[in-house]
């Protein structure tokens, strides 16, 4: 974790305040604190990331689940805490509810439980976090695929049909594959190896030539002929696969050649 570990606390009660601090004094925490939910707002907006706010319930003007609402609107990764010593059932269902609470913890609190949420309540924050740059990244990768994908309908569309046919014999076609900067390999729907450039025999260690007409499991690691089998199944479009003790960042669709369906590989920069 990169971040700086920030905890707002709110509270109107000074002493409250006090208390939290001295708890987390020796922790690497930065405990922010505030009197009023207003004021939990103002401090939210001029700080860095906070990652955990935790708010008492019953405060005047703006009560905590009308705080812990307007935070879940305009910082919604933030974990949101409720510390209170009202106990109505109610008042917690329409806390956890409007405000979407991670937690309620009474008052008077327990030090060792409370560190612990606190503890639980980060590893939520960043796992949440970690999730969401994958998801970003996969979006990069499906956008970078389809643009090669492209690129690859495109130099057929111009007259290169020999680029992917579906006879096995595609000597013609090499001279285009082989200015690729990338490699890039076809599969046809009977598991032969239809198409490769140089980039491609070079990565598998063979002739280019002499690869074309091979039967998938005849030359293809087991990874590499899983991650073929999952795109035929459209389980998968891009991956990591080891090649000769090297991973490479391999990208993959189903495209329509000539009426046969052929599986594009496409094998981007050592990782």
């Amino acid at each position: 974790m990169d971040e700086q570990i920030r905890i707002l606390c709110v509270d109107d009660e000074r002493n409250v305040l006090r208390a939290l601090e001295r708890l987390f004094l020796y922790e690497d925490y930065e405990i922010i604190t505030a009197l009023s939910g207003q004021e939990g707002l103002e401090q939210l907006g001029s700080v860095g990331p906070v990652q955990i706010v935790l708010s008492d319930y019953r405060m005047p003007g703006m009560n905590g689940v009308d705080f812990l609402k307007e935070v879940c609107r305009c910082w919604p990764d933030t974990v949101r805490i409720v510390l209170s010593g009202y106990a109505d059932t109610t008042a917690v269902v329409t806390a956890i509810n409007e405000g979407e609470i991670y937690k309620f913890i009474p008052k008077p609190w327990n030090d060792d439980e409370l560190k612990v949420t606190l503890g639980n309540a980060l590893e939520r924050y960043f796992l949440h976090q970690h999730n969401r740059q994958l998801m970003e990244r996969l979006a990069e990768s499906n956008e970078e695929l389809q643009a090669m994908n492209e690129n690859l309908q495109k130099l057929i569309a111009e007259g290169t049909d020999e680029l992917m046919n579906c006879d096995y014999h595609l000597a013609r076609s090499h001279i285009i594959l082989d200015s690729l900067p990338v490699a890039v390999m076809g599969v046809d729907s009977e598991g032969v190896i239809a198409s490769c450039n140089r980039a491609g025999g070079r990565i598998l260690g063979l002739d280019e030539e002499k690869i074309i007409g091979m039967r998938q499991q005849d030359i293809l690691n087991p990874e590499l002929i899983g991650f073929v089998e999952n795109i035929r199944n459209r389980e998968a479009v891009t991956g990591v696969i080891p090649i000769n003790g090297v991973g490479f960042r391999a990208k993959g669709d189903i495209v329509d050649c000539q009426g046969r369906e052929m599986i594009v590989l496409v094998f981007d920069n050592e990782v």
